[in-house]
């Protein structure tokens, strides 16, 4: 079980408007919360979570529709999975354990979810952390312009049934397949037992790859409706941001650009980011920890 890779971490379910979402946390320092990606759980966290707790209260959330956290039916426009949505989700769980004001720490969806309350909500964010993301509308523009392939951004976002059908059938395998395809080494070596019998967990299931479907067609609607709006108004984050990235996933990998991700990101949405890249397929804190939570370290004290 999950449990026992977060030795000492208090396990809480959160009443929402959706339903509950889970939790853990630990410490008593200044507050940050950890956002897992696709296709996984918040035992993603679990080499970084326990070290970070010695200087920081650590929150490890459940994204809406991932792990244990509640997976409600998604709606015509998108917008229950909308990272927008996601977001107040942070929030509730932020303030039921009583922070009002945090660190955000993100991965792949986690991160899209951080990003975007950053720049809903700048009051709540202390500080951001991305974890190997570009932003979301620049992920669609080359999508769409051809320069990269859709991959599984453009499946997923498919219209409800039909990638939901043809995952059920053999959910694990599609699942793994895609962790291993992002992975440096392309297998799952890098990934402790626990924690990817969490991820087979969540991935198992009707409602789970509903939610996930419904995530990337948030993705290719809500999200980027929220990106370019804030573009035209000239909006930007406002709290120190901080990006790391990996050399196979963001240079190379289905999400690559030729262009620097930190130039990206300066040139939209966070014009004074910081960051580094470190030697890792997508998972960079299951694959190089000790870099990633290095990293992290600095930019919390700074």
């Amino acid at each position: 079980m999950s449990s026992d890779l977060f030795p000492g971490f208090e396990s809480h379910w959160i009443d929402t408007e959706i339903g509950r979402i889970f939790a853990r946390s630990k410490g008593k320092g200044p507050p940050a919360v950890l956002l897992h990606g696709f296709p996984q759980t918040h035992a993603m966290w679990h080499h970084l979570a326990p070290a970070l707790a010695e200087t920081h209260t650590i929150v490890c959330m459940d994204l809406r529709g991932y792990g244990w956290s509640t997976a409600p039916k998604g709606d015509g426009r998108h917008e229950t999975y909308s990272k927008r949505a996601m977001g107040q989700d942070v929030i509730r769980v932020m303030e039921a354990l009583g922070h009002v004001r945090f660190a955000v720490i993100g991965h792949d969806r986690g991160a899209r979810v951080g990003y975007r309350l950053a720049l809903d909500q700048p009051g709540r964010v202390e500080r951001l952390a991305l974890l190997d993301i570009l932003p979301t509308y620049h992920v669609w523009e080359q999508m769409r312009s051809r320069t990269i392939p859709e991959s599984h951004w453009g499946y997923l976002s498919q219209p409800y049934p039909k990638p939901e059908d043809e995952i059920i059938r053999d959910p694990i395998p599609y699942f793994e397949g895609l962790m291993k395809a992002w992975s440096a080494a392309g297998d799952l070596g890098a990934f402790d037992p626990r924690a990817l019998e969490s991820y087979r967990q969540s991935c198992n299931e009707p409602t789970r790859i509903h939610a996930f479907c419904e995530d990337y067609r948030a993705g290719a609607t809500r999200d980027i409706e929220a990106d370019e709006a804030d573009l035209a108004a000239g909006k930007r984050i406002a709290c120190p941001t901080y990006l790391i990235w990996s050399d196979y996933e963001l240079v190379s990998g289905p999400v690559g650009n030729r262009k620097q991700p930190l130039e990206i990101w300066r040139g939209s949405f966070a014009p004074q980011m910081h960051g580094m890249g470190v030697t890792s397929g997508h998972f960079v804190a299951e694959e190089n920890p000790s870099a990633t939570l290095e990293a992290l370290q600095a930019f919390l004290k700074a």
